[in-house]
This record gives structure tokens, C-alpha cells and sequence, in this order.
């Protein structure tokens, strides 16, 4: 027994190792945070390998087209069961029969667009996206909405029009609760835990107050204005246009809802009804993400615009309104050959067959309560009596598009027409070695838990600062995505191999800076 111990222990590393060599091989960036983040064991496809395989040995090129064998034990009614679905689904155009395809082609790697300079700092990287143009015009709207809300209501004599070094100042304060963790910025201006003398003395606490009163991206509605995010749209935009400038994607993106909810020291430390209270957002925040660096690609706010059809509430629970949300995130993506990640709630048929029309391909999990799942053979979405062995599988096709059934501790189903049905993946576990599985399954798998370790460390560097407004809380998470942004451009240029920040070092970096104070922090 403690023989077999020892061979097992003695295997770990070599699975390890040949983990971190397939990670390598789809260019996934390790640890772009520099930190090392929580094991979320409980998502199976956190801790998984993650690169592309050939097929095996037996799926030569003369046998690129062959029956999928059903994989799973199952007992004989199943498999008459299974004969005769097959003509059904046969009508429909599904077949048993699997063709390799070749995957789509990809010219070109992804990374910044331009090389800063060894000496860039910090606010450097963040005036990328938010260049003094887009804060003068916030000191122009914050000075005419103060204008005209004391001509409304009365003179205020303490108001003084806020300056570019003021309105630099203002942002950093408030980005510097997403270092901090503080969900108040004016306990800067305390005596207590989160008090800092050096910052305080930039500005007064009045002052700093003023500015958030009269603050606006957007002063007023003009007469053509209906959207209900006309306050932050010109903000949205220019970021918008700042990253497709900076950064070029690489060929396998997410579509997914990041983490912008609470801080996980208050959803630890809060009672069940403050939970219930500060999740009453009244927007849906969805993006488009490089998988393989973690930057963000594009944006996009869905407001909850009363009780409507298009309202928060319809989005959670209607597949077509995600694949609104998923048109309106790859506008600008196609024909460009991505391949798309996508959850349950957007994966659907009809979409990708729309996507693939337009040179993009996907690669999506499917649930029979949350996806669309019109036009897919039923009897693949339903369980059999008895589970099949671990990483067995079935799948589907129809034209390019494959349906696969994976077993895991549970069933899998996966939709895609980004990799061929043919090629066989593996999934490295920790404990279990190699799961077997098609290619399918192992890239949804490592590109998946990828963005879920960013998500991770993501949620640690958001703006704490909590607004009123619905436009300024989205004002603050988008600030908080080019905070993000600006530091994975800054890990792939050459200043950070003169100062190693680290994602907190660079974050308290960038405050100083916006504040005007001398930069000390450490280098390493």
C-alpha cells in the first residue's frame, strides 16, 4: 500500500507538469495578477489542463469520417431506445456520423498595439483609455451642472468650478477604495483604520464633497437623448474606443457577467437582509474578454427599465434576450475567425448558426432549463437510467456543429462548430489524473476556469465606493475594467520589468499619481 502511495505521489508532479506545458501551448497567461488565488474546487471545470490535442492514433486521416460510437455502458433497452431515435433525428439533420473539420484559421497573436516606454508609469497605461480630452470634458459637465443646479435652487458659496488637477485628484480618491476595500471614501479624512494623512492633505474633505455633489460625465439631456444611460454613453464610448486602440485580442474570447456585486468581506460579515438590499442593481453588466490575457474587450449595460418585457427580470430568465446581449457584444467581431466561449444562458443553435455566417465560431455549455435548445435531438438531452463511466461521451452532427454528452460526475453538454468532433482532449485533475474527454470539452474547460481566476481576483479591485445613481455606479465599474485593462498592458511592457507591481501595488501607484504625489512604492 504505501508503495502504490509513493507511485501516486511520485506521478503528481508529471501530471503537473504536464498541465502547466498545455496551458503554455494556448498561450493562456499564467497568473496574470501575480498572486496566487483560492482553489474553486467546487466549479469542475476550474482546475483542469487547458490546450488543444491531436486526435488519437486510431483517428487516422483515412478514417476522417466515422461513426460516433456510444461510449457509455448502457444496457440494451437504451440502445433500442437510442435506434429509434435515430431516424427522427436523422430528419432533422443530426447524425451519429463524425467528420473532422480543420479549426478556424487565426492569423496573428494578441497584445497591446503599441510599446510604451521602460519609463511608463502607471497613469501612463490608465490615460490609455481615459486621456485628459475625456476628463476635461468631465470638468466642463461637473462645472455647467453646478451652474445650473444653483441657478435652480439657490447659490452655493462654497462651490468653486473644479480644475483638471482637481478632477484627476477626485478619480483617485475613489479608485482608491479598490485597494483599500473601504465602501465609504471619506474615511480618508478619518481618524480611523482606513484614514491616510499623505492623500487627505491633497484635498479638503469639503472640497472633495462639492465634487461629488456637482460630478457629471453628462450634464444634461439633450432633446434627441432617450437612452437611459445618456449620463456615462459618452464615457462608455471613448473607453470603448480606447481599448480596441490599445489591445488586440487574441482568438479565444468569453462572453460572461464578471463579478461587480459586493466585496467578499462584506457578503461574508452581512446579515441576509442587508444581502438582499444591495442586490437590488438596477442594470445587467455583461462583456466580451480575451481569455488568454484576461483583458477586456467590450462592454455592455442592460438597464432595468421598469417591469417590462426587456427589464432585468426577463433577462435572467429569457434565452433570447442573452443572444440580444450576444449580438450587440460581437458587433465589431466579425469576420475575424474568434472563437466564442459562451454559458448556458447564451448558447443556443440559432445563434451560432447566425455567428458562423459571419466568420464567428463558438463553443458553448448547454442546460435544458437555462439554453434555447430548439432544433437539437432530444435524446441527447436527456440522462440516461444509469451513468456512464467518467469521460465517456456521444455526440452529434449537423453540418459543422456538434452536440456532445460528456460524463463527469454529472452530464455535460456542450454546442459547437470551433473544433473538430473527431480530436480528443484530456482534462488534468489533481487527484483523479487524466480524464479523458473530445477537444471540445477540454478548451471550453481551460478557457472557462481561466476567466473564473481572474473573476477571483477581479473582485478584489473594484471601486468600493458605493453610488445612488444607476449611471454612476456604472460610471465607477467601467473606471474599475480600465483600472484592470491599464495593469495587463502594464505586465506585458517593458516597465514592468523595471518596477514588478503587483495588481495592489500598482492600484495604490495609479493613486498617487492621479493625486499628484511622489510615486513610493516599492520595487522589486
Amino acid at each position: 500500500m504505501a508503495e502504490g502511495g509513493g507511485g501516486a505521489r511520485r506521478r503528481a508532479p508529471a501530471l503537473l507538469e504536464a498541465a502547466r506545458a498545455r496551458y503554455e501551448s494556448l498561450h493562456i497567461s499564467d497568473d496574470v495578477f501575480g498572486e496566487s488565488g483560492p482553489d474553486s474546487s467546487g466549479n469542475p471545470f476550474y482546475s483542469t489542463s487547458a490546450a488543444s490535442r491531436s486526435s488519437s492514433a486510431g483517428s487516422s486521416d483515412d478514417e476522417a469520417e466515422r461513426p460516433g460510437p456510444a461510449r457509455g455502458p448502457g444496457a440494451p433497452a437504451a440502445a433500442a431506445a437510442a435506434q429509434e431515435s435515430e431516424e427522427d433525428e436523422a430528419g432533422a439533420g443530426w447524425s451519429a456520423t463524425l467528420r473532422d473539420r480543420p479549426a478556424p484559421h487565426f492569423e496573428g497573436t494578441g497584445g497591446p498595439t503599441r510599446k510604451m516606454p521602460p519609463s511608463a508609469s502607471a497613469v501612463d497605461f490608465f490615460q490609455l483609455f481615459v486621456p485628459d480630452n475625456v476628463l476635461k470634458n468631465m470638468v466642463v459637465q461637473t462645472n455647467l451642472y453646478a451652474k445650473k443646479f444653483q441657478e435652480r435652487f439657490g447659490s452655493d458659496g462654497a462651490w468653486v468650478d473644479v480644475t483638471l488637477p482637481e478632477m484627476k485628484a477626485f478619480l483617485g480618491y475613489v479608485i482608491s477604495t479598490s485597494t483599500s476595500h473601504c465602501e465609504s471614501v471619506l474615511s480618508i479624512w478619518s481618524g480611523g483604520f482606513y484614514s491616510n494623512r499623505s492623500l487627505a492633505l491633497v484635498m479638503s474633505q469639503a472640497r472633495f464633497e462639492k465634487i461629488l455633489k456637482y460630478f457629471h460625465v453628462v450634464a444634461f439631456r439633450s432633446s434627441q437623448t432617450t437612452h437611459g444611460l445618456y449620463k456615462v454613453q459618452p464615457f462608455l464610448d471613448s473607453l470603448q474606443n480606447g481599448f480596441d486602440s490599445a489591445f488586440r485580442p487574441s482568438q479565444t474570447q468569453v462572453l460572461h457577467e464578471p463579478l461587480i456585486d459586493e466585496d467578499p468581506v462584506f457578503i461574508a460579515t452581512c446579515t441576509e437582509r442587508e444581502l438582499r438590499k444591495r442586490k437590488k442593481r438596477k442594470f445587467s453588466l455583461w462583456v466580451r474578454q480575451c481569455s488568454s490575457t484576461g483583458f477586456i474587450i467590450q462592454i455592455y449595460v442592460h438597464l432595468k427599465e421598469g417591469g417590462g418585457p426587456d427589464g432585468l427580470d426577463a433577462l435572467k430568465n429569457k434565452p433570447q434576450l442573452h443572444s440580444m446581449v450576444a449580438r450587440s457584444l460581437c458587433r465589431t467581431a466579425a469576420g475575424k475567425n474568434y472563437i466564442i466561449f459562451t454559458g448556458p444562458s447564451i448558447t443556443s443553435l440559432t445563434l451560432f448558426e447566425e455567428f458562423e455566417k459571419q466568420g464567428i465560431y463558438c463553443c458553448g455549455l448547454l442546460s435544458s432549463r437555462k439554453s434555447d435548445c430548439t432544433g437539437l435531438p432530444p435524446s441527447m438531452l436527456s440522462s440516461p437510467a444509469l451513468p456512464p463511466a467518467r469521460g465517456q461521451h456521444s455526440i452529434r452532427m449537423k453540418g459543422s456543429m456538434s452536440l456532445i454528452c460528456w460524463y463527469n460526475k454529472g452530464h455535460f453538454r456542450f454546442l459547437t462548430n470551433a473544433y473538430s468532433p473527431v480530436q480528443q482532449g484530456v482534462i488534468i485533475k489533481r487527484r483523479s489524473g487524466e480524464i479523458p474527454c473530445p477537444l471540445a470539452v477540454e478548451a471550453f474547460a481551460a478557457h472557462l476556469s481561466y476567466i473564473c481566476k481572474y473573476d477571483d481576483k477581479y473582485s478584489k479591485y473594484f471601486v468600493s465606493h458605493k453610488a445612488n445613481k444607476t449611471w454612476q455606479q456604472v460610471f465607477w465599474f467601467a473606471v474599475s475594467v480600465a483600472v484592470n485593462n491599464a495593469y495587463i498592458l502594464y505586465k506585458m511592457s517593458e516597465a514592468y520589468h523595471v518596477k514588478r507591481y503587483s495588481r495592489a501595488q500598482f492600484g495604490e501607484t495609479l493613486v498617487r499619481e492621479l493625486l499628484g504625489l511622489e510615486d513610493t512604492s516599492p520595487s522589486l
